[in-house]
């Protein structure tokens, strides 16, 4: 019995054999980038447990994008730990994991190659089931653009729940939805968007996440909202679009990787 008992309690070890010297220098990079993407997600409160993902593309490596293995949790994520697939869901890379053997998720897979096969604007798209943006994905009214930050978002797009995202025959829907935005609610089931870079991805999620916390916030107070002009919505929308700024994330991307090098180092491992 207390054998039992002791055996019970042994864990299985993570260890990631390290991938730097398997990859290309610009592989290295971006597996770099995303691995850090995954520990903000977290940090920032988006995570939904092992659930959900991010993907990016492998610089000059055509049809070949990068995920989380199933399993991990996104604070755990690491740059040797990602998977390199193609869009027909082969894995065409990954380390060792002790003992474990991960593999990727159905659904991540089916929705990110759908969009990386469509979009070749698109280098990293990200995924979210936060508590704020499955509430407002389920609202009839969707996301509305009472606040200045989710003006930015005014000409979101929306995709109507079909189920589990798990059927290849799902992937042309999703895509025709998404058309040429970069932003999408998943109706009844969470938040989508796409950049052309991770940097990019990550800034219009962190803003879309803020505009449904804040939307709910509003709502649950029980007061009537305060209407915005249309032309005033449309100004500000225009404000946030390519022609009129920077590209979203430049500026603050090194800012949050110094972050997680205080906070939550080692995603570069």
């Amino acid at each position: 019995m207390a054998t039992t008992t002791m055996a019970s309690r042994v864990r299985k070890q993570l260890r990631i054999e390290s991938m730097h010297n398997r990859v290309t220098p610009e592989e290295w990079e971006a597996r770099v980038d995303l691995a850090a993407c995954y520990r903000l997600v977290d940090l920032y409160g988006m995570s939904d447990m092992s659930a959900n993902h991010i993907s990016a593309r492998v610089p000059g490596e055509e049809g070949a994008f990068l995920i989380n293995p199933y399993g991990l949790l996104y604070d755990e994520v690491t740059a040797s730990s990602l998977i390199k697939v193609d869009h027909q869901g082969n894995i065409l890379a990954k380390p060792s994991y002790g003992d474990f053997d991960f593999g990727v998720n159905r659904a991540g897979f089916v929705i990110h190659s759908a969009i990386h096969k469509a979009r070749h604007d698109v280098d990293c798209v990200l995924h979210t089931h936060t508590w704020a943006g499955m509430a407002v994905s389920s609202m009839a009214c969707g996301l509305l653009p009472m606040t200045q930050t989710s003006m930015r978002f005014a000409h979101v797009a929306y995709h109507d729940y079909k189920g589990v995202v798990l059927d290849l025959a799902m992937q042309d829907a999703l895509v025709a939805d998404l058309g040429p935005h970069t932003s999408m609610v998943l109706r009844n089931h969470g938040l989508l968007t796409a950049g052309a870079t991770i940097a990019e991805a990550f800034n219009a999620m962190h803003r879309l996440e803020l505009s449904c916390r804040t939307q709910v916030a509003a709502m649950a107070g029980g007061q009537a909202l305060q209407p915005v002009p249309e032309d005033v919505v449309e100004a500000t929308f225009m404000n946030y679009q390519p022609q009129t700024r920077r590209p979203f994330g430049v500026m603050e991307w090194p800012a949050l990787l110094r972050k997680l090098d205080r906070e939550n180092p080692g995603y570069d491992a």
